[in-house]
């Protein structure tokens, strides 16, 4: 029989901390969620996924290229506030 498992604790997620950076297909889904839910009313959350998904797959790379814009951008972000996050948190130490 097997050894009961411990339960570990999560550390705890500091508010202050930066929202992580999005991705391209992220900020797809954000925009295109709703149009989906309208052409299909009564959808499930786990068919809009698969439906998202599918129009994602479907794009090519010119169409996908504005996302891929969005999320670069939203990657340094993430990437400055993070620096200056852990600056202030070192300094706060």
């Amino acid at each position: 029989m097997a050894a009961p498992r411990k339960k570990t604790q999560r550390k705890k997620k500091d508010p202050n901390a930066p929202k992580r950076a999005l991705s391209a297909y992220m900020f797809f889904a954000n925009e295109n969620r709703d149009i989906v839910r309208a052409e299909n009313p009564g959808i499930t959350f786990g068919q809009v996924g698969r439906i998202l998904g599918e129009k994602w797959k479907a794009l090519n790379e010119d169409e996908k290229a504005p996302y891929e814009a969005k999320a670069e951008a939203d990657k340094k972000r993430y990437e400055s506030e993070k620096e200056l996050y852990i600056a202030t948190k070192a300094q706060s130490e």
